[in-house]
């Protein structure tokens, strides 16, 4: 799973770009692709979109290298922004044009048209709702693959492997206490995308304790 690199590295790879090292891409490539195309995937829900969002993230990494300014963040971070904006674009691209009042452009079927303006409004609603639910399950994805190792082994424990927390504990090696605390600092994080770290539901033996 990708991690993120030190700055130094950052500034070697954005270097490395900028002289046009074919080498330097490919390594890029390695490192990032898999979070690129699984961000991608999450909020489009599409392998082929997926797939070509991730060819164009990369490509504009190549063509745009001096884009990326080390002091705002790193390189991860930038490559992640750029497939969120690409993504937020293909979603905004399959938005219906609005509906025609009529063929010949005159305000017969106004009724009808008024009608279709309605449903123009819902659909973009609509499409905006999808975007934030998007956005908030991909920053959630983010957030997991960013924490450290031991909270993320306890949360995958607890709402994938649907764990109690003595089992993961024992699982982890870990006191109950220090299972619980992790639990907490994981879906601490978690709220910071807007989203559930489960969709409706809570891992077995937890109830209100957490």
């Amino acid at each position: 799973m990708a991690k993120d690199a030190p700055p130094r590295w950052d500034r070697r790879m954005q270097q490395r770009l900028a002289r046009g090292e074919a080498a330097a891409l490919g390594e890029l490539y390695d490192r990032f692709a898999s979070l690129v195309h699984s961000q991608a995937h999450r909020m489009l829900d599409d392998e082929s979109a997926a797939d070509l969002v991730t060819r164009e993230v990369f490509g504009y990494v190549w063509e745009n290298p001096d884009a990326y300014d080390p002091k705002q963040g790193s390189m991860r971070s930038w490559v992640v922004q750029l497939t969120h904006r690409q993504s937020v674009r293909r979603l905004r691209a399959a938005e219906p044009s609005p509906s025609a009042r009529g063929e010949d452009g005159s305000e017969e079927g106004s009724e009808e048209g008024e009608q279709d303006g309605g449903e123009d409004t819902a659909a973009r609603q609509e499409l905006e709702e999808r975007v934030q639910r998007a956005t908030a399950a991909a920053r959630a994805d983010y957030i997991v693959a960013s924490m450290p190792a031991p909270l993320r082994a306890a949360l995958e424990l607890a709402y994938i492997q649907r764990r109690g927390y003595r089992q993961t504990a024992t699982d982890l090696g870990v006191t109950e206490d220090e299972a619980r605390r992790r639990l907490r600092l994981g879906l601490q994080l978690l709220s910071t995308a807007n989203t559930r770290p489960l969709e409706g539901s809570v891992p077995p033996g937890y109830g209100r304790t957490l």
